[in-house]
Parts: C-alpha cells; structure tokens; sequence
C-alpha cells in the first residue's frame, strides 16, 4: 500500500498541461474492437484504469503496441473472444463498453459485471434497455451479463432513455455501429466525451450524427476502417487544478484544454472570486485572498459536472460565508469525502441531496482515506492548501484518473511526496 504526505500551505504557480481525457479514453479503447483492423490513438492518458483495459484488450486478442509516450496502436484483426477476462473486468467501471462493442461486432457477448468506484448505487438498466431494443436477447446472473441476437435478430431501432446516462449513451452508440438499420437514441447524454467517441467512430467509417445533443441517430455500417485519432484533453482533470489553485492560491496556466468545456467550472469559480483568463487552448487561474461563498448544483453537460462536486466542496470549504452545494446525479456522493473533511476542520452538514458548507480561514492537516477516485482528488486539493501534514490512503483510487499528478503538483510548487508503506 502506499499514501501521499502533502505538506500544504504552499501556493501553486507555473504551469500543467492536462492529459487525454479519462471518460474518453475508457470507451475510445474497446471501441477499437469494432475495427478489424489497426487503430492508432493518440493523447491516451497513462492512468491505471487505462492499462487495466489494455490488459483486458490483450487479452481478448488486440494486438497493443506503446509508440510512444500517449501513442497506442490497436489491431483487433484476430480478435474472436465474446468472454473478456472476469478478473480484468471487476477491476474497473467502464469495462461495461465491452457489452456494446462485442454485441454489435460478433452479435453476442458474455461480461462480467464492472468494478471501480463504489460511491453510489450505479445500474446498468439503461444500457440493457438499450441492448433489447436492438432486438438483443438479455440473460442477467448475480455476476454475467449475457447478450445475444433474439428471435428477430439485430436490428436498429428507436430508444428513449428513462434517465440521461452518459455511460447508457456511449454504449448504445457503440451497439449500433455494425447493426442493421437506423437506431436514435433519445434523452441523450451531451457530456465532451460522448462527442468525442462519436468522432472517433465517425473517423473510422461509422454514420454518428447528433452527439452532444439530446438525439443521436445510429446508421449501421458493414465494417469500420483503420486510422489515427486523438483523445479530447481531460475536462475534470484541468477542472481538478483549477480548484486546487483557487483553494491554495497561486497563478497557473493550465495547458492543453478546450475552454469551451471548462465554462460550468470556470464560471464558478470566478463567481468565488478567482481570476480566469481563457485562451484559445489554456486558461490562466489566479486566486488572491479569500474566496466567497457560492451555490451549486450538479446537472447533466452542460451543467455542473457531478465528477468536481467533492473538489469545489474544498474551495467551498475555505470560502466565507455559508454555501451550499446540491448533488443531482448521485444523491449519496457526499458521503465518501465530506467526514475526512471534517476531520481536516471543514464545517459541513449533509441535509438529503444538499451539504451546506460553512467557511473556515484555514483547514488541518489529518490522516484520511480516499474512498472514490474524486474524492480522492478532493483531499488532494485539502492537503495542499491545509496547514500541516495530510496523509492520504487508498490512493490507487486517484491513480486511476490523474496521470502523473505527483510530478505536475511538484512542478507547480506543491510539496507532495507518494510514499510505500
């Protein structure tokens, strides 16, 4: 086991450059399945989650090959595996992509239900939904999902999603790609990543049109081709520095974003007083004295993303006044950070799907254990601008999501140590 040892009460200034996007990444890499063929991707974080799908790829017959630093090349020519790796796939969430993809390339599939990060109740009725619609037959156990053609075998169809799921969107559009006819999906997810694996399938020869609007239409193609695409940069990990500047002060150019993604986080951020100057691939953050209070309330792209909830609760944390900070999408998120929190002096209460936040001058250093990936990153962000020690456990929680975040809050001046217990 290991655990980070942050020193805080240090300003962050310089500058980051954000890697590939993680949401992106996870459902870009099955999707490479669908071609038979080779796929070069680029701008691929290197992130536990990622390696994790690349080992769970191998093993079903992708041919892997590291370029170069955040270059990967995956043939999937031989693939001919529908049972990926139960082990593998516990391991991580988004390993549910497979359903999809081996569905619409074989026509069948038999995946063990995902892992990851255990902070809410986080069905897959959505996606299943989406598959019998498609004309797939659906045997669920306590541990499989089973998927293969029904009585009228695949075909495209009309899907409304009860809820807007980002996961159900991305693994209906995959399902569709290679199967018969037109499927549209409405009450569609519209978050950057979607749009971003709509790109990449388009790019290989699919017919994607709508994503990042609440209607997406599916023509299923013969076959996807070969060819070369790069991941969107990480919109929650430019997100992350962003808030872990506004909480510790500092000025820093933070590299390699899209702006026009970061504006639900920017925007609050600058309502709590930081200064955020937005260039046409970067944005300057500069935090000065204390930050205020505000009100916030997780939504569906392009609102408040629910993966910074925990992290702008810290800068809440140090704001003046009392805020307020509303969940949306996962009642129960508060629960995985908002104790360790408080042992760090934070003065949180959690009524329902609201935690009202009542500022303090300074927050502790503590021992605390991350229990999901983003509140994870929100201790990190504690840490640094606390006084004191804080030692963080559980951290392969933020390995799975943050690439080098050691090196890059070094470089910004953070004093922050991952050591080996």
């Amino acid at each position: 086991m290991a655990r980070y040892e942050i020193t805080g009460g240090q300003p962050l200034n310089g500058e980051v450059t954000i890697s590939g996007a993680k949401n992106a990444a996870v459902a870009i890499l099955p999707a490479a399945v669908l071609v038979a063929g080779k796929c070069r991707v680029e701008n691929v974080p290197d992130i536990s989650d990622v390696r994790i799908l690349l080992d769970i790829l191998e093993d079903m017959g992708v041919q892997v090959t590291h370029v170069e630093p955040g270059v990967v090349e995956l043939d999937s020519t031989n693939v001919t595996s529908t049972h990926p790796n139960p082990d593998l796939v516990r391991k991580m969430r988004a390993s549910y992509y497979l359903m999809g993809v081996l569905l619409s390339r074989f026509g069948e599939a038999s995946v063990a239900l995902p892992g990851g990060c255990n902070f809410a109740s986080r069905p897959i009725d959505q996606h299943l939904k989406g598959f019998r619609a498609l004309g797939a037959e659906v045997a669920e156990t306590e541990d499989y999902v089973n998927l293969f053609p029904g009585p009228d075998g695949l075909h495209g169809s009309r899907i409304s999603l009860d809820v807007v799921s980002v996961g159900a969107t991305m693994n209906i559009i995959m399902a569709a790609c290679l199967i018969p006819g037109q499927t549209v999906i409405e009450n569609a997810a519209k978050e950057p990543h979607i749009v971003d694996l709509a790109n990449f399938l388009n790019t290989m020869g699919a017919h994607i049109s709508g994503a990042g609007t609440d209607t997406v239409k599916i023509r299923g193609v013969e076959k996807l081709r070969g060819g070369t695409y790069t991941i969107i940069p990480d919109q929650i990990e430019a997100g992350t520095y962003l808030a872990a500047v506004a909480a510790a002060g500092g000025n820093v150019l933070v590299k390699n974003v899209i702006p026009k993604h970061m504006d639900c986080i920017t925007s609050k951020l600058q309502e709590m007083g930081a200064r955020v100057l937005n260039y046409d691939d970067s944005i300057r953050i500069i935090s000065e004295g204390r930050l205020r209070n505000t009100t916030v309330k997780t939504r569906p792209y392009p609102g408040f993303p629910t993966d910074m909830q925990a992290q702008i609760c810290v800068c809440m944390s140090l704001a003046s006044g009392v805020s307020r900070l509303t969940e949306n999408v996962y009642e129960t998120r508060f629960f995985g950070y908002c104790s360790e929190l408080q042992n760090m002096g934070a003065e949180i209460l959690i009524n329902g799907k609201t935690a009202i936040v009542t500022g303090q001058e300074k927050l502790r250093g503590a021992s605390v254990t991350a229990h999901d990936l983003r509140a994870g990153a929100a201790l990190v962000i504690a840490g640094l601008a606390a006084e004191g020690v804080t030692r963080i456990r559980n951290i392969h929680f933020v390995e799975r999501g943050y690439e080098n975040i050691i090196h890059k809050l070094t470089a910004l001046g953070a004093r922050i140590d991952r050591v080996e217990d």
